[in-house]
């Protein structure tokens, strides 16, 4: 306790003033935790001072109320840009927020490694055979009218799990991204894909996102989409990734809202929603007084690098949805530029589709993910 006061004491963060006339006074009470490590090992006790919030009332001591939420991006960012982390009185930074940090001399290793063990006991797959990808490229999965019904309580636990996972293993972003397509109605063809996704982290349960110290701090953004991919609706899956130097920060799978008419739209849509992400990101990068100007988006469709930069809207392109013509206006404020790569390089290529077995690994180097010896 004497600790947590001498904390506020050393931080700087209060200062003593003369009550407000007509307003209430919120008390404090000390609250008491025991802090675990990844191995849910006691390794400290701890204590806070808090204000009684429960005891304000709406209209005299508030009139709005908020939840300040940690991005993961935000998070990923800080780990990729800072050379060494401590806690506030309790040494190396070691876990956080669910997320396993190891700090080695030429960098930062995240992984989830406890968690993904815990999963395989949990859904029983301890026994199970591993595989080598996590979504088979021959499947192709649709609502499957006249397959068996599975448990959707047990479906919907299950891919809420590899959902958290996501926070650190990108590989298996696109996989789940599918499979939670079907939450409403999970079929037995559904839950034996959401299953593999499971064989295959059997076999790499170690694996994390690797930021090592050497490299710059230039952001470099990757878009591309997989043209009316999905069997059900015909939409189109937008997949993403942002690098902050060599270390990936940022990243999603997400099949479109509308339906594309062309793969050029596809290409056009996906970089317009991935646009915003871009600039959030560079006004992040200004609380560590880095300022990016024209900041690349990697696009493999030069047919899509062209709309953006044409003034005038045209019959082929004034059907879009006006959200998506956002990426357009920062292009011409030179905030962004839209680039080509080939699509053997186009990093994205692993949140739009399946992929065979040697592509999918070369991308898994390529975006970082290793498994510490």
């Amino acid at each position: 306790m004497q600790e947590e006061l001498n904390q506020f004491e050393r931080n700087k963060v209060w200062e003593l003033v003369q009550r407000p006339t007509h307003q209430n006074v919120i008390g404090t009470k000390w609250v008491f935790r025991n802090k675990m490590n990844e191995e849910d090992y006691v390794v400290r006790n701890k204590a806070r001072l808090v204000a009684k919030g429960y005891c304000q009332e709406e209209g005299i001591d508030f009139d709005e109320t908020f939840a300040p939420v940690a991005r993961l991006e935000a998070i990923r960012m800080f780990l990729a840009y800072a050379g060494k982390f401590e806690m506030s009185m309790m040494g190396e930074l070691t876990f956080f927020l669910g997320l396993q940090v190891k700090q080695l001399k030429d960098g930062t290793f995240i992984s989830q490694t406890k968690y993904t063990r815990d999963l395989m006991k949990k859904f029983g797959m301890e026994e199970k055979s591993s595989v080598k990808i996590p979504m088979n490229t021959s499947v192709k999965m649709d609502m499957d009218a006249d397959g068996k019904p599975v448990d959707q309580t047990r479906y919907i636990a299950l891919i809420g799990s590899l959902l958290y996972l996501t926070a650190s293993r990108p590989d298996i972003t696109f996989a789940v991204g599918v499979c939670a397509r079907f939450q409403s109605a999970p079929k037995e063809s559904h839950m034996t894909a959401t299953k593999r996704i499971l064989r295959y982290l059997k076999g790499c349960q170690e694996v994390g996102l690797w930021y090592p110290k050497e490299g710059g701090f230039k952001i470099i953004g990757y878009s591309d989409s997989d043209y009316a991919g999905c069997r059900v609706d015909r939409k189109s899956t937008s997949g993403t990734c942002q690098m902050f130097g060599n270390r990936l920060v940022s990243w999603f799978s997400k099949k479109q809202n509308s339906i594309a008419t062309s793969t050029v739209e596809a290409e056009y849509i996906a970089a317009g929603s991935y646009c915003a992400q871009v600039l959030w990101m560079r006004q992040q990068l200004r609380d560590y007084e880095i300022e990016e100007k024209e900041i690349p988006i990697m696009c493999d469709n030069t047919s899509a690098i062209a709309i953006t930069q044409n003034p005038v809207l045209h019959s082929r392109t004034k059907h879009i949805d006006v959200r998506y013509h956002f990426i357009r206006d920062h292009v011409e404020k030179k905030d962004i530029t839209l680039e080509y790569i080939s699509t053997d390089k186009q990093l994205a290529d692993i949140f739009t589709k399946p992929l065979c077995e040697s592509r999918f690994e070369e991308l898994k180097h390529e975006l970082g993910l290793i498994e510490l010896s």
